[in-house]
């Protein structure tokens, strides 16, 4: 099945990370599945993503509500946010690679997310509140690396803001028919052989669903 991995480590080829390796364990059993497709992948860290910023995507959106004429870097601004927007609505499958930066998502994913947050094509406004409109079957997984575990019932539960704000955005805003997660987590901590065999293990409970059509 048409598959868009986003990976939003800011080291995205160092072999050694734990999210590198989530990628590899996804691919491995992506594999399995689709063994004549591949993923499409969008290294964050590796383009000129947009970002909201007064000389970028706030003159851009400015502008293009007054019917102003767009300056050349703008409209170069403004076709790598459409390109971006489109690439995301083709795919039903979305993967997350990201690890956890101070309880929350990077600084590189969040500007991703302002560039696919547009009013009318992924959510749109109404009397009531705003309604998801990427509601045909799309489904999210995110594949996130953390030092400490947040799946305890500690403080630490309510302190991964990245799985919170993501879920918010897919499922609540847009309108994803589910966002899953699997986490190699307690890197600081625990034994590496454990945290890939409990993300493994997890990995394979989670495709079976992540992939029903």
């Amino acid at each position: 099945m048409k598959t868009l991995m986003i990976n939003a480590h800011p080291d995205f080829k160092k072999e050694d990370s734990f999210s590198f390796k989530l990628k590899e364990m996804f691919l491995e059993a992506y594999g399995q599945l689709y063994p004549n497709e591949q993923p499409e992948v969008l290294n964050l860290y590796d383009i000129q993503l947009p970002r909201i910023e007064k000389n970028q995507l706030l003159n851009v959106w400015h502008k293009q509500r007054e019917g102003e004429k767009l300056s050349e870097v703008e409209e170069l601004i403004s076709t790598k946010t459409s390109e971006l927007l489109q690439q995301f609505k083709a795919y039903k499958r979305i993967v997350i690679i990201s690890p956890l930066h101070n309880f929350n998502i990077t600084s590189r994913l969040k500007d991703y997310i302002d560039n696919i947050m547009i009013a009318r094509e992924t959510f749109k406004y109404t009397e009531s509140g705003s309604v998801g409109l990427m509601t045909d079957n799309y489904k999210a997984l995110y594949l996130q690396a953390s030092g400490s575990i947040y799946t305890n019932d500690d403080r630490y539960k309510l302190l991964d803001f990245s799985y919170h704000y993501l879920k918010a955005m897919f499922e609540d805003i847009m309108g994803f028919e589910e966002f899953y997660v699997v986490r190699a987590q307690g890197t600081a901590i625990l034994p590496e052989n454990d945290i890939l065999n409990d993300a493994k293990l997890d990995l394979k409970q989670v495709l079976s669903s992540f992939y029903a059509k």
